[in-house]
């Protein structure tokens, strides 16, 4: 294991994340908090309570899970995306370094600083609300397990997309839209029981309640059920960034 070519790969970005500090972690953290004051403030003056939790602390972990799950895919994406758009992705595919390597150190800095923004929005949060963690070794794996699928998920449409509005695409029309429909701002008991089944459909679901159940102890569904999900999604995708560098797709000219 090249261990220097990740560290390379993987300062790099970090350096770039620093670079554009306002645009990396201030804008991300700074939305997610407008959310947490607009719904929290709008909705929760209607709904005090779900489930014996306060709705502005019931939020907080499907906020950061809405708030990790798009910025782990721009973040991958557009680390990939770019080296591409200028041409610069072969010098890195020509030096000795293997397909396992550049994985490591694209998808690990994506990772990390979904992470860290994780972290500041919980913080955030708590000077709002008073907040609980029941179980933070767990919440620690769901957080670095979701940073991670999701980061391959965005090196993989990096890789996929061949512009800027394919780039925006899955974030936005996908994900964005999967998260709000799959209990951010309210427990999936709260819908009529046909939309409770038609909910479960949506990959999400599982990711916010595994999440929230590590905060407050509370679930939609079982908690077995939702680490399942991110270990086969994860599956999928390292199976997928193999695909792509055993057959060259949109690497190779």
């Amino acid at each position: 294991m090249n261990w220097y070519a990740i560290r390379a790969i993987y300062a790099y970005e970090m350096a770039r994340a620093r670079r554009t500090l306002l645009q990396s972690v201030v804008s991300p953290v700074l939305t997610t908090s407008l959310y947490f004051v607009v719904f929290g403030a709008a909705i929760g003056s209607r709904i005090t309570e779900v489930e014996g939790v306060s709705y502005g602390a019931f939020i907080v972990p499907g906020l950061i899970m809405l708030m990790l799950l798009t910025q782990s895919v721009s973040n991958a994406s557009f680390a990939i995306f770019m080296p591409r758009f200028s041409g610069t992705v072969y010098e890195v595919l020509s030096a000795p370094v293997s397909h396992y390597e550049i994985v490591l150190g694209y998808v690990g800095a994506a990772a990390t600083k979904s992470i860290i923004l994780g972290l500041i929005v919980l913080a955030t949060a708590s000077l709002f609300v008073p907040l609980q963690v029941n179980h933070p070794v767990w919440m620690v794996v769901f957080l670095v397990l979701t940073a991670c699928t999701f980061s391959l998920l965005g090196f993989i449409l990096g890789i996929w997309a061949d512009n800027f509005e394919k780039l925006q695409f899955v974030p936005l029309l996908i994900i964005t839209p999967l998260a709000f429909l799959g209990g951010t701002f309210y427990s999936i008991d709260m819908l009529p029981p046909v939309w409770q089944v038609v909910t479960l459909f949506n990959p999400v679901v599982y990711l916010i309640s595994g999440f929230r159940w590590s905060f407050y102890g509370m679930a939609d569904v079982n908690v077995a059920l939702s680490l399942g999900m991110i270990l086969l999604f994860l599956s999928v995708c390292l199976t997928l960034v193999w695909w792509i560098f055993r057959t060259g797709y949109r690497l190779k000219p």
